[in-house]
């Protein structure tokens, strides 16, 4: 957020200068307009008077002037999204959302309570041409621990995962159970490289199910936002790598070799 900050900063000093060039060089011309003799010359083939080049650069000046502040309106909506993201974001991850709609286990929340929070991330994505990403996770083993250890041990591990998840983000963003054993994590302003960092330092999990520590281990795939999607797009994309991981774990049970 910084360095975009810093970058916003460099755009809008050189909107300002430029603004200050283009009044000066306006005013130089408007100045000689007042000498008339300066556009009488029959060797060139348009000539031009002093009235016209004067109604031109106006003409001129007030389109600059029009391009400004449409560029100086888009830049404080951009500083705004930046300096306050966990204010308008929180609100629509967390506050806004009933707590019907949120898993009751875990208290993420679900497909159905996250498609605003996305569909809105999607948008500013697009408007801003700002990065988006998505992790999918897969909970592997997650059936058999299941039947091993009770559902009760199945709960625990969900919560335990997704409270490992909200730490290693933002508070801006979102974790959403999709079903028993598979998660997505939203995470805006994030590229494909910034969403990696974020599931290592998720590092490692263990659980105690019948008084024994066992390890939780997961199958993370990444998605980032391509231009022109809209959320459904990146859900049905999630899914196809959440069967992917289903398939692998079924085929491994059974004996089969995957080679990936």
């Amino acid at each position: 957020m910084e360095a975009r900050l810093q970058l916003l900063g460099r755009r809008e000093w050189w909107l300002w200068f430029s603004a200050l060039v283009v009044t000066i060089l306006s005013w130089i011309v408007l100045l000689l307009t007042l000498f008339p003799s300066l556009f009488r010359n029959s060797s060139h083939f348009y000539e031009v008077d002093s009235s016209e080049a004067r109604w031109g650069t106006l003409s001129l000046l007030l389109l600059f002037n029009s391009w400004l502040v449409y560029r100086h309106r888009l830049f404080r909506l951009v500083r705004r999204d930046l300096t306050e993201p966990n204010g308008d974001r929180g609100a629509i991850g967390q506050d806004a959302v009933d707590a019907s709609q949120l898993d009751p286990v875990t208290n993420a929340h679900t497909r159905a309570s996250s498609e605003l929070f996305l569909g809105k991330e999607v948008a500013r994505a697009r408007r801003q041409n700002s990065g988006l990403s998505l992790v999918a996770f897969h909970l592997d083993d997650f059936t058999k621990l299941n039947e091993m250890h009770g559902s009760a041990t199945g709960d625990v591990i969900a919560k335990e995962f997704v409270n490992r998840a909200k730490k290693a983000s933002r508070g801006s963003d979102l974790i959403v159970r999709l079903n028993s054993d598979d998660f997505l994590l939203v995470l805006p302003d994030c590229s494909l490289t910034d969403a990696k960092v974020v599931t290592d330092r998720m590092g490692t999990l263990e659980v105690t199910c019948s008084g024994k520590e066992v390890p939780v281990t997961w199958s993370v795939g990444w998605i980032d936002y391509k231009r022109g999607e809209v959320p459904s797009d990146l859900y049905r994309r999630a899914g196809d790598v959440l069967r992917l991981y289903k398939q692998a774990s079924k085929a491994e049970g059974s004996g089969i070799l995957l080679l990936r």
